[in-house]
C-alpha cells in the first residue's frame, strides 16, 4: 500500500519522517528543506505539478495532521484534489509525536473542515481523523505504528 502524505512541512516534517521511517506503509519521499524550497521558488503550477505526480498512483492521501496543519493553503489544495479525484482520503493527528527538540505539539484543528462542498458539508462529515493514544511521544508512536494500516484500509471511499 503507497500513499500520499499531505503535512505541514515547516512544522511537521520531522514528525513525520518519524511515521515513514516506521515502514508500515509506503509514502513518497519527503523533500528536505532545500529541495522543498528548490521547487516553491519556481512558483504555484511547479508546486501543482509535484503534488500530482507524488500523488499519482497512490492508494490514499493521509493528512497528517499537527498544530497548524488545518492553516496550511497546500494542505487544502491535496485535500481538495484527493476529494475531486475520488481517492480514499484519512486523516491522522500528530501533535504527540516530538520534533527534533523532544517537544511535542498541541492539537490543531481538522484540516477536513475547512473544505467546504456545495451540499454545505464539509470534507470532515466524512473523513475521519483518527487521534492516536497515549501521553508521551513514545506512546504515540506505538499507537501510528499499530494502527497506520488499518487507519488507511479504512480510508473514506467516495464513489
Amino acid at each position: 500500500m503507497a500513499v500520499y502524505y499531505s503535512f505541514h512541512y515547516t512544522r511537521d516534517a520531522w514528525r513525520v519522517q518519524q511515521i515513514v521511517n516506521m515502514g508500515v506503509v509506503e509514502g513518497q519521499p519527503i523533500l528536505n528543506a532545500q529541495d522543498w524550497e528548490s521547487i516553491k521558488r519556481q512558483g504555484t503550477k511547479a508546486i501543482e505539478n509535484w503534488i500530482a505526480d507524488q500523488m499519482k498512483y497512490k492508494t490514499a492521501v493521509v493528512v497528517l495532521v499537527g498544530a497548524e496543519t488545518h492553516l496550511r493553503p497546500w494542505v487544502k489544495y491535496e485535500i481538495t484534489k484527493a476529494w475531486n479525484e475520488k481517492r480514499p482520503l484519512v486523516g491522522i493527528r500528530i501533535h504527540g509525536l516530538a520534533d527534533s527538540n523532544g517537544k511535542t505539539d498541541t492539537a490543531g484543528g481538522n484540516p477536513f473542515a475547512q473544505v467546504k462542498l456545495q451540499s454545505g458539508h464539509t470534507i470532515a462529515d466524512y473523513v475521519s481523523l483518527h487521534a492516536p493514544v497515549g501521553s508521551t511521544s513514545s506512546a504515540v508512536y506505538t499507537s501510528i505504528k499499530n494502527n497506520i494500516a488499518s487507519w488507511v484500509a479504512g480510508a473514506y471511499k467516495r464513489s
